[in-house]
């Protein structure tokens, strides 16, 4: 089959970057709960006023029902409801299972429940003014609402919106470092504007229990008559119509089961399954018990669930956007596909690429490895180890090492990254794992100079107890990793994985060439605004890379080049 090249043209040539393409399902659901998110964010901080005054709380509505209430408004709020709760739908029929996570589960069920908790509400407020005009007051909610009956309901349907988003939000934004870096600002923001919001709502009930009620204009008996006709029609519609496709999932995988309906055979090596039309080959994978890795849950973040495919093109059917970017970057050939996103139309051959994780025969975990993010790396190596082993006893070799990673270590710890891993006579540190990249590549070089004083100062007393110079190397990268636990059953270790810890590795290795102490990449120098004091950039051919790349040298770490990291940091 033909391959795909990896010079071929990417999104980012100029063509590219002018086309208009369709959004993906995943553009438009972030799009359309970052506009319902907006408006359920208002409306707390709307209620929150009122621990200050009904009339500072009544101003703001005002101004925000003047946008809300224009074409743009509603058709930007209700086309945004509308879009959020299809995708929904749509996401719900394909599922084959509602197996989830436990948070994931609370936030698809106070999805689908919040129709039915909003129909009150939307019909006394939104109906109330399309239909006869009467504008929406906190006179109408507070007062209408104050019984412990009416304020429960009225408070239980903004902390399940609320709840909802904020699920939505660290769901999708969970992996970014600066997400990580304020999440607990963030939850603290979570947990503290609910709340302010009931404030504000019995802090305006008791307002008026003290001053007496203000006027406002309320419906009358046959207005509230056909307004609850309304919100009854409402529900019952929803929630008939959410049965309706609960029952319809039921009937469809209860079907492709029992039924003799064609069905897909998939060709595993030494084993064919079949399975109904519309399932994944990881879906597939997972039902008949076989071994498929799928590190990121199957959102095409990875390519661990790749497969080798063969079959009519009809059967197998194109990559969509998000498969064919992951595919890209891992230059896949076009024979492999993502179990997870391939919904084969037809039989065809499948070969899973990756071998399965040990795990004593159960299926592959979903998502334990942990989670994508921007660190630097940094890799120290001593030099003449081999040599210094022929000579030394095992325990004065002990020494030195303990005493090497004791210097290392704590040289990362003070710059404020971690040190990792200790394999032989080589150190590896992590550094971004709670800040962005810049401040990682600072700590990073920061840490480069702490390790050459601290180890120039060791070898003064070294080569007089040992009989040689203590040398050493370093390589420094940065770039997007994998970071988590890998290992067998209890015997793991946390890490990072991706091409930015090979090639720090191999700028490390570089480095004994180079007769440099450190060699960093020219990205990773820019990123810690360091780059222009280092002299000019040299193109490298790393071996494991298909692209050169820019680095610099450091033969020499200077007093002035720490002063200068100390005082950027």
């Amino acid at each position: 089959m033909a391959r795909r090249s990896p010079e071929a043209p990417s999104d980012a040539s100029p063509a590219a970057a002018f086309s208009l393409r369709p959004p993906t399902r995943r553009n438009l659901r972030w799009a359309s709960g970052l506009v319902l998110m907006a408006y359920v964010t208002l409306h707390l901080l709307n209620h929150s006023l009122g621990v200050y005054s009904f009339a500072a709380a009544e101003t703001m509505l005002r101004g925000v029902q003047a946008f809300w209430h224009t074409i743009a408004g509603t058709a930007l709020l209700y086309g945004a409801a509308a879009t959020h709760l299809a995708l929904a739908v749509v996401a719900l029929w394909e599922r084959r299972t509602l197996r989830m996570p436990p948070l994931e589960g609370l936030r698809v069920a106070l999805g689908f429940a919040l129709p039915l908790l909003l129909a009150t509400h939307l019909t006394a407020m939104r109906g109330a003014y399309q239909a006869y005009g009467i504008e929406g007051s906190y006179v109408r909610v507070v007062w209408g609402l104050w019984d412990w009956q009416g304020a429960a309901a009225q408070l239980l349907m903004l902390l399940a919106a609320w709840t909802h988003g904020c699920l939505g939000l660290h769901f999708a934004l969970r992996a970014k470092p600066a997400w990580r870096r304020f999440s607990h600002l963030l939850l603290a923001v979570a947990v503290v504007l609910p709340l302010s919001a009931a404030m504000g709502f019995v802090s305006m009930g008791r307002e008026f229990q003290w001053t007496g009620v203000p006027p406002a204009a309320l419906p009358t008996a046959e207005q509230s008559k056909a307004l609850g006709t309304a919100e009854n029609a409402i529900k019952w519609g929803y929630g008939l119509a959410l049965a309706a496709l609960l029952a319809a999932r039921w009937g469809r995988n209860s079907f492709s089961r029992w039924s003799r309906q064609p069905q897909v055979a998939l060709r595993y090596p030494g084993r064919t399954v079949q399975v109904p039309r519309g399932w994944s080959v990881l879906e597939a994978s997972r039902s008949h018990g076989i071994d498929h890795v799928s590190i990121c849950g199957g959102r095409a973040r990875c390519s661990t669930c790749r497969v080798r495919v063969a079959g009519p093109a009809e059967h197998i059917g194109e990559p969509g956007r998000d498969e064919r970017r992951t595919l890209d970057r891992v230059r896949a050939p076009a024979d492999v596909r993502l179990a997870c996103q391939l919904r084969p139309r037809g039989d065809i051959e499948v070969t899973p690429l990756f071998a399965p994780l040990p795990n004593e025969g159960r299926p592959a975990p979903v998502g334990s490895f942990g989670r994508e993010r921007d660190v630097a790396i940094l890799f120290v190596d001593l030099r003449r180890w081999s040599g210094l082993s022929e000579r030394q006893w095992p325990f004065d070799l002990a020494y030195v090492l303990d005493r090497y990673f004791a210097t290392v270590g704590a040289a990362v710890r003070e710059s404020g990254g971690v040190p990792n891993q200790f394999i032989g006579d080589s150190v590896m540190a992590i550094f971004g794992l709670d800040c962005d990249l810049p401040t990682a590549c600072r700590q990073a070089m920061r840490a480069t100079e702490l390790i050459g004083q601290r180890m120039d100062a060791w070898s003064e007393g070294f080569e007089a107890q040992f009989g040689q110079r203590l040398e050493f190397g370093m390589g420094l990268h940065a770039g997007r990793a994998a970071v988590g636990e890998v290992g067998y059953l209890e015997t793991t270790t946390f890490t990072a994985i991706g091409e930015v810890v090979n090639t720090a590795s191999r700028l490390q290795d570089h480095s004994k060439t180079a007769a440099s102490r450190l060699v960093v990449s020219l990205f990773a120098a820019e990123q810690a605004g360091m780059a222009h004091a280092m002299g000019e950039a040299e193109v490298l051919k790393v071996r494991g890379r298909s692209e050169p790349l820019a680095v610099l040298y450091a033969p020499q770490v200077t007093a002035t080049a720490t002063a200068a990291t100390t005082a950027s940091l």
